[in-house]
């Protein structure tokens, strides 16, 4: 079987916008669940008239966007705000990436799905499923390097991910990603590239 639609998972922290990056040099087009949800949730976006509706006001913030840190601590508080947000977003999330797959001239579709384990809608969507793992600690850490987050809050947003059993669990192929370096995981990503792909960059 041609080898035409790879799913991209794996938990904050774990690299897994460096290896979509590489997968894009190989020549694949990438489609990013989390740059369609900004756009859907972003100032006019189309989810936002219903996310008020669902949230009041509470939910937006002053520029008319979703509130994403009052977003974030209510659903720590109450799981059900989760799922009702979810519940808006998936659909038009889904609807956009397919149709930013069917526009796509090249071969390769990698969709870039930060839930794709706790879907298996987007599971059956991908001939192949990668999953880009860590350890925890080594998601800890990035995160708080590079948004200033305090170590309760990224484990508390880890906590809410699919735990890493249940990521490898369904993946066709894992890319370890604690102490590599940039080369090393670059390498990585070209010899899976080959064996699912088998040609050259284009």
């Amino acid at each position: 079987m041609a080898i035409r639609r790879i799913g991209l998972t794996g938990g904050i922290g774990s690299g897994k916008s460096t290896v979509a990056a590489v997968l894009v040099a190989k020549g694949a087009t990438l489609v990013d669940t989390d740059a369609i949800a900004r756009a859907l949730t972003g100032a006019g976006g189309a989810a936002m008239p219903r996310v008020r509706h669902e949230f009041g006001d509470g939910g937006v913030d002053s520029q008319g966007a979703l509130d994403r840190e009052r977003m974030r601590e209510l659903a720590f508080a109450d799981p059900s705000a989760k799922r009702r947000l979810e519940a808006i977003l998936h659909p038009l999330i889904g609807a956009e990436a397919l149709a930013q797959a069917a526009a796509s001239t090249r071969g390769v579709i990698v969709f870039d799905v930060p839930l794709l384990t706790e879907s298996s809608q987007w599971r059956t969507r991908c001939d192949r499923i990668v999953v880009v793992d860590c350890s925890e600690q080594t998601q800890v850490e990035r995160v708080m390097r590079r948004s200033g987050w305090h170590e309760e809050h990224v484990r508390r947003v880890i906590a809410q991910q699919a735990p890493r059993p249940a990521r490898r669990a369904i993946a066709d192929a894992v890319i370890h990603n604690d102490a590599q370096s940039l080369a090393m995981l670059q390498d990585a990503v070209h010899a899976l590239w080959a064996l699912w792909v088998g040609r050259v960059d284009t």
